[in-house]
């Protein structure tokens, strides 16, 4: 029922994509998403290109099913990063946080699918030209960098803007978010924030629960001074960050406070002094779950919806 262009294009069992979250998104849960029937993505982040080679192999020997790696282009390891990806025939690239105009020829001469995260109509109609063969259309919802048009308003106007087809991507957590993803035009979802609480993630568990903890107030966006935001869980360093963006410390200054704070808070447990990356949808996030239970649920609640509604059609 819900194959789309997204489920042929990708060879994958449901139009469902993990967000490439720089420092979650390792080898073990991007192998439990494409093993579950969706596709698992390496979040390549700022690593030289030997650890994401390493990560590579590493999903390839817990699955032979289509995974992706989602390439920074602004990191200063792309070129390499790049060359591994093609080495390696990674079957699906992602990219954010520049134009991956430069390698799509690359990209194409190794049959990989290309699929860009766009925050605007106007740079999804620029990656359409490029090639691309999907977009992800991220709203301000999403957690991490976020531009500010919602992914409500702004999934069935890049809809209609393109002809290739549209990923939905911020606040989607459960099959009503996916189904509405549907309605709009998008022909598939990637989430991130319901995959940090997934049993294969590494994230420690002090950043699972804060997620697990967090209501629908909790999710902030630092950073505005240095026109790069960042949604983040309230905790002592955002409100820290936040302070000094008022008081008007210098944009640069105000970005090497950032530096590393995501690590200390994904690998280290350090929730309090750290970035706890995490999208408006955290305070729908309740339990930690395996990679297949969490895909199966979306799926069946999204069936179950759609009947739902059929019912409320024909009683009308």
């Amino acid at each position: 029922m819900f194959k789309t262009r997204i489920s042929e294009l990708l060879n994958i069992q449901y139009p469902i994509l993990q967000g490439g979250m720089a420092w979650v998104a390792t080898s073990q849960l991007a192998a439990a998403v494409s093993e579950a029937g969706g596709l698992g993505i390496l979040g390549a982040g700022n690593a030289p290109a030997e650890i994401i080679e390493k990560e590579i192999l590493k999903v390839k020997k817990q699955t032979n099913k289509p995974f992706g790696v989602n390439i920074m282009l602004l990191s200063p390891f792309v070129d390499e990063v790049v060359d591994v990806v093609c080495k390696h025939n990674v079957p699906v690239v992602t990219t954010g946080a520049g134009n991956p105009g430069k390698f799509m020829e690359k990209f194409k001469e190794k049959g990989i699918k290309v699929i860009p995260v766009v925050p605007s109509v106007a740079l999804a109609k620029r990656m359409e030209s490029l090639g691309a063969d999907a977009v992800i259309v991220e709203g301000t919802e999403a957690g991490g960098h976020v531009g500010e048009l919602t992914t409500m308003v702004l999934t069935p106007q890049i809809v209609d803007a393109i002809h290739i087809p549209v990923i939905a991507a911020g606040g989607i957590a459960d099959g009503r978010g996916f189904l509405a993803a549907l309605s709009l035009g998008a022909e598939g979802v990637q989430m991130g924030t319901r995959f940090i609480c997934a049993e294969e993630c590494i994230a420690h568990n002090n950043y699972k629960n804060m997620v697990i903890k967090a209501k629908d107030r909790d999710a902030i966006v630092t950073a505005r001074s240095t026109g790069h935001p960042v949604r983040v869980l309230k905790n002592k360093f955002a409100k820290e960050f936040i302070h000094l963006e008022k008081v008007g410390l210098p944009p640069e200054e105000i970005e090497k406070l950032g530096e590393g704070k995501l690590k200390i808070a994904v690998i280290d447990g350090e929730v309090d002094n750290g970035s706890v990356m995490a999208g408006q949808i955290a305070g729908m996030v309740s339990k930690i779950q395996p990679c297949k239970e969490i895909i199966e649920e979306i799926i069946f609640e999204a069936d179950q919806q759609l009947s739902l509604l059929g019912n409320f059609c024909r009683e009308a």
